[in-house]
C-alpha cells in the first residue's frame, strides 16, 4: 500500500512541477500588449476567469491560418470551440504547451460477481504531453510532439475492463483488460507550408505516432477527457494512435483536409519502454470536414497489416467515420460530444457505435458513454468446441460518471469522481459474464486548468 501512495504523489509531483513554474514564467514575461486592460474589463473578467491562463491568439499545429483549438492527436481535427487544458509557455520565436491527466483510482468490473471475467484493481491511469512550434520563414510552421505514459509501472496486464480486447501479455491475448501504453507513447515533428490563407500543404512523421485513420484518440476528446476507461470500441476506430513509424503527408483547403499515411501495422508489443521495429506495411487515407466552429467531422479507410502478435495472419481493413460537436455555454461551461461508427473486416465484419458526451458546470462535471461492439471467439478468448468458429457476440455497454473540483488552484485541479457501468453482452455469454454484469470505480483525477485561448 506505501508503493502505491508513493506512486500516487510521484505523479501528482510530475503534473505540479512543470505548472507552478511554467504557469510563473508566463505571468512574467507577458509584455504589456498581451495583458494591459481596461479596470473595467479587469473587473468584468475577473470571477469568470480567475483561475485561466489568458493567451494570445496562437495557430493550429498544422496551419498558421486555423485556431489552436481546433488541434488533436495525430494530424486529426477538433471544433474550433472545443476547450483546451493545460500550461504555455512563450520564449522569442517558441511556443510551447505541456498538459496531461492522471486518475488516481480503484476499478472493480463485476461488483456483484455476476461472472468469472471480472477483477478489481488499484492503479493510476496516467499520460503527459509536451509540444513546441516555430514559424520557420513567413509562411513555414515547425512542430514537435512528445507523449509518455507510466501505465506500465501497475502492471503489464493492464487493467481490468469487461469485453475489452486487443494486445497481448506474456504470449497470451488481454481479454477483459485494457493494455497500458508505451512510455514513449508519441515522438513526432512535422512541416507545413501556407500556399495562402486558405490552403496547406503538410508533413508529419512519428516513432511512435499517429496515422490518419480514425476520429481524434479517446485520450484527446474532451467528451472522453473525464472518465478514466478507454472504450471497447478502441481497436475499431483510435487502436493506430501509438503506431512504431509513420509518416502522414496532407493538403487543407478550405474547411476540408485530406491527410494519406504509411505506417507500421503491427501493435506495440508488450515490452513498454523499447522502440518497436518500423515497418510501412500498412496505409490510411482520412476526409475531414470542419463546416463551423462547433462541428469536426471525419471520414478514414486503412489496411492495417497484422496488428496482433497472437494472430499475425490476420490482416484487417478498417473504415470509420464520426462527428464530434463542441458547445460553450455562459461562464466558461460546455457541452461536448462524439458520435462514432467503426468496421474492422478480417475473418469477419464487425461493427462499433459508440456515443459520448460530458458536460461541465463550473466545478461540477457530468459524461456518458453508449457502445455497441461485436467481439468475436478469437477476440474474447473462448473455446470453438464451446461457441463455434465465426460467432460473433453482440455486446452493449452504458457508462455513467459524476465528477466534482475538490480543489482548484492556479495551476493544478483535483477532482472526485465516481463511474459506473452497466453491460449487457449476448446471451450465449451469460455463463462466463453473468447476464448484466456491472462495474464501479471512484477515482481522484488531476489535471490542468483550461486556458482561456483567444480564437483567431
Amino acid at each position: 500500500m506505501k508503493l502505491k501512495l508513493y506512486k500516487i504523489l510521484f505523479f501528482a509531483a510530475l503534473l505540479i512541477a512543470p505548472a507552478f513554474s511554467w504557469s510563473q514564467h508566463n505571468h512574467q514575461h507577458h509584455n504589456g500588449k498581451d495583458t494591459i486592460k481596461t479596470k473595467k474589463e479587469n473587473e468584468h473578467n475577473h470571477h469568470e476567469k480567475q483561475d485561466e491562463h489568458e493567451m494570445p491568439p496562437m495557430s493550429h499545429a498544422f496551419s498558421l491560418n486555423l485556431p489552436m483549438t481546433r488541434n488533436g492527436s495525430g494530424t486529426g481535427w477538433l471544433p474550433d470551440s472545443t476547450p483546451m487544458y493545460g500550461y504555455m509557455l512563450h520564449g522569442k520565436k517558441w511556443m510551447y504547451m505541456f498538459h496531461g491527466n492522471i486518475f488516481a483510482r480503484y476499478n472493480n468490473q463485476d461488483i456483484f460477481n455476476s461472472g468469472t471475467r471480472g477483477d478489481d484493481k488499484f492503479d493510476v491511469i496516467n499520460w503527459f504531453m509536451a509540444m513546441g512550434q516555430r514559424r520557420v520563414g513567413k509562411k513555414g510552421l515547425f512542430r514537435f510532439s512528445g507523449m509518455i505514459s507510466l501505465d506500465n509501472l501497475f502492471g503489464g496486464n493492464g487493467y481490468p475492463l469487461l469485453f475489452q480486447t486487443g494486445e497481448s501479455w506474456k504470449g497470451k491475448p488481454l481479454v477483459d483488460r485494457q493494455h497500458p501504453h508505451d512510455l514513449f507513447s508519441e515522438l513526432s515533428v512535422a512541416y507545413t507550408h501556407a500556399i495562402n490563407k486558405n490552403a496547406d500543404v503538410f508533413i508529419y512523421a512519428g516513432y511512435p505516432g499517429e496515422p490518419a485513420l480514425g476520429s481524434v484518440a479517446f485520450m484527446h476528446r474532451v467528451s472522453s477527457l473525464y472518465g478514466p476507461d478507454a472504450p471497447l470500441s478502441h481497436h475499431w476506430n483510435d487502436g493506430t494512435h501509438i503506431t512504431f513509424g509513420v509518416i502522414t503527408g496532407g493538403i487543407r483547403a478550405g474547411k476540408f483536409k485530406i491527410d494519406i499515411s504509411s505506417f507500421t501495422g503491427r501493435e506495440p508489443d508488450e515490452n513498454r519502454y523499447n522502440f518497436d521495429t518500423p515497418r510501412f506495411d500498412s496505409y490510411s487515407g482520412r476526409l475531414s470536414f470542419n463546416p463551423n466552429p462547433y462541428w469536426a467531422f471525419q471520414v478514414s479507410h486503412g489496411f492495417i497489416k497484422s496488428p496482433e502478435s497472437v494472430r499475425p495472419d490476420e490482416n484487417v481493413n478498417r473504415t470509420t467515420v464520426s462527428g464530434i460537436y463542441s458547445r460553450p455555454l455562459a461562464k466558461n461551461n460546455f457541452l461536448n460530444a462524439t458520435a462514432l461508427w467503426g468496421l474492422n473486416n478480417s475473418h469477419a465484419s464487425e461493427h462499433a457505435a459508440l456515443l459520448e458526451a460530458a458536460l461541465v458546470l463550473n466545478r461540477f462535471s457530468m459524461y456518458g458513454r453508449y457502445e455497441m461492439v461485436q467481439k468475436s471467439v478469437h477476440e474474447l478468448n473462448l473455446n470453438e468446441e464451446l461457441f463455434g468458429h465465426d460467432e460473433l457476440f453482440n455486446i452493449n455497454a452504458l457508462t455513467v460518471g459524476f465528477g466534482y473540483d475538490i480543489l482548484r488552484l492556479k495551476s493544478l485541479r483535483i477532482a472526485l469522481g465516481v463511474q459506473t457501468s452497466y453491460y449487457i453482452p449476448d446471451p450465449d455469454l451469460n455463463l462466463l459474464y453473468g447476464k448484466n454484469p456491472m462495474s464501479g470505480q471512484v477515482f481522484l483525477r488531476l489535471y490542468p486548468p483550461g486556458m482561456n485561448v483567444n480564437r483567431m
